[in-house]
């Protein structure tokens, strides 16, 4: 019971603080993506040090910066930012006979994986279309939780993630398409079945973030990767669905909606 409040207490702090940054944009907006950001590479970076892995934390963390530079003030391209970022780790695999393949991979992959992919949700900055992004990705978490537990008996990825259900995941799609629909109305959207079929692709997508997540957690054999959301766990706890499906969102909107 204890639990469920301190979950319950963090998600309404959580919306509220998410609801007034979007509102404000711009600059609160970018800097928050790139503090999550540094903090999720931080939790995925540390957990691979379970298995082994070095990736080059502070590389990663620049990455974050540069990518915060380009698109909050433009004054270099995202290009220019992986093009120094992957030249310095090259470097420093040359440089330093320590440092293995393996441990360059995951520092860049890291910096694609979270601040790139989060940086999506700042390019829809003063559009109506970025509530989607969150929508989308708590709509499809909340419906599937409530359709899993009620109805869920068929397993959508025993191996990865135990307590998933394929009626889960489809009542997380069909809760997704609900609130995007009623979205689409009150944001006066007239491309509604553009809008629709949006809904269904970001929902998979998200999902598809979830398990990616909870695979990752797997293989490095921990249960969360962090804790700064007490009662949800980390960045990357939180923030898997969205981290995956924002660019996917950001992408149909420009060739579809705008």
């Amino acid at each position: 019971m204890k639990d469920l409040k301190t979950r319950v207490i963090t998600a309404i702090i959580g919306i509220l603080l998410l609801i007034f940054i979007v509102f404000k944009g711009k600059l609160y907006l970018s800097m928050s993506i790139t503090i999550l950001s540094i903090i999720g590479l931080w939790e995925f970076y540390s957990s691979l040090n379970n298995i082994n892995i070095r990736p080059i934390n502070y590389m990663g963390y620049l990455g974050a910066i540069g990518l915060f530079i380009s698109n909050a003030f433009q004054v270099v391209t995202v290009e220019l930012v992986f093009y120094m970022i992957t030249a310095i780790l090259l470097i420093i695999l040359l440089l330093n006979k320590k440092v293995k393949i393996l441990d360059i991979a995951t520092t860049l992959l890291g910096v694609i994986y979270i601040p790139f992919f989060f940086f999506h949700i700042y390019k829809l900055d003063g559009t109506r279309y970025i509530w989607l992004v969150f929508l989308i990705a708590f709509g499809t978490d909340t419906f599937a939780y409530l359709v899993g537990n009620l109805v869920g008996e068929h397993k959508l990825s025993p191996k990865i993630s135990p307590n998933k259900t394929i009626e889960g995941a489809l009542g997380g799609i069909i809760g997704s398409l609900i609130i995007t629909i009623v979205f689409g109305y009150f944001a006066d959207i007239d491309l509604i079945f553009k809008l629709m079929l949006l809904s269904i692709l970001a929902s998979i997508v998200s999902q598809v973030g979830d398990l990616v997540a909870s695979r990752i957690k797997r293989i490095v054999k921990i249960k969360d990767f962090g804790f700064i959301f007490p009662g949800h766990g980390g960045v990357l706890d939180r923030f898997d669905s969205i981290i995956f499906c924002a660019p996917i969102i950001y992408y149909y909107v420009v060739y579809f909606l705008i």
